[in-house]
């Protein structure tokens, strides 16, 4: 039972369409891909410093005072740990240090955070704005 033409399997010209279809199928799915993922780490992003600062004026409406660092808010448990920022894959964030408006004495502490990450988002903004 050998095939009529003698010959099993696929030719050179065969291997090669398929090898240029997959490639052409790769080339629109990856960038689509990519922009998916980077909309996704911007969202959680966005979410992270949203519940540090929401954490922040917890914070500050059950002490009377602002943290002194986002340590603070970890070792109190009003985050259970320092989130990580998706953009530069650290933990590391710039804390914004002000005056405390409910200090009498002046005192300063942690009114704002904002990402360390360079570069800016799909929409052009930068992630240091957010």
């Amino acid at each position: 039972m050998s095939s009529p033409s003698g010959s099993r399997g696929f030719s050179l010209l065969e291997l090669m369409i398929a090898m240029f279809i997959m490639i052409i199928l790769l080339s629109v799915a990856l960038p689509t891909y990519q922009r998916s993922v980077q909309h996704a780490r911007e969202t959680v992003l966005k979410e992270n410093l949203w519940q540090m600062r929401r954490a922040i004026d917890q914070y500050a409406a059950d002490k009377g005072r602002l943290p002194q660092s986002l340590e603070d808010l970890v070792s109190e448990r009003y985050l259970r740990e320092r989130p990580v920022d998706p953009i530069t894959e650290k933990t590391e964030w710039d804390e914004v240090i002000g005056e405390d408006p409910l200090s009498t004495d002046g005192d300063q502490g942690l009114t704002d955070v904002k990402s360390l990450a360079d570069g800016s988002d799909t929409e052009g903004k930068s992630y240091r704005d957010y």
